[in-house]
């Protein structure tokens, strides 16, 4: 089972940018994504891209403002994060998928495992 690290949160203004890294123990092969978990909510989906990075998938609130990519030479997954609001401040989590597969129902906590332990994003009005 891979191991995942992610790093990059921190304290950000309104409508800054922060990158987050996730670097992964070993190698996979299977799809990778971001989550996030505010305080009193549940953890939800915000992006998943392919293992060779072909494809991406967003949630809705992120489109156009996140970007998500993966350097597999480098065994780490990024997230570039802009125009932050505050209600983006959550703890970041990535997360491999179980399966191998690409497909519109694995966009869901179901549907990866390996989380990493998460790091802190803070946005300041």
């Amino acid at each position: 089972q891979v191991q995942l690290v992610e790093s990059g949160g921190g304290l950000v203004q309104a409508g800054g940018s922060l990158r987050l890294s996730c670097a992964a123990s070993g190698r996979t092969t299977n799809a990778m994504g971001w989550f996030r978990q505010a305080p009193g909510k549940y953890r939800e989906f915000v992006a998943a891209i392919s293992w060779l990075g072909v494809n991406t998938y967003y949630a809705d609130s992120t489109l156009g403002r996140f970007d998500i990519s993966r350097d597999n030479a480098k065994n780490t997954m990024y997230l570039q994060m802009s125009s932050l609001r505050p209600e983006n401040t959550a703890v970041y989590y990535c997360a491999a998928a179980k399966d191998g597969g690409w497909h519109r129902s694995m966009f869901n906590l179901q549907g990866f495992g390996s989380w990493g332990q998460g790091t802190q994003v803070t946005v300041s009005s």
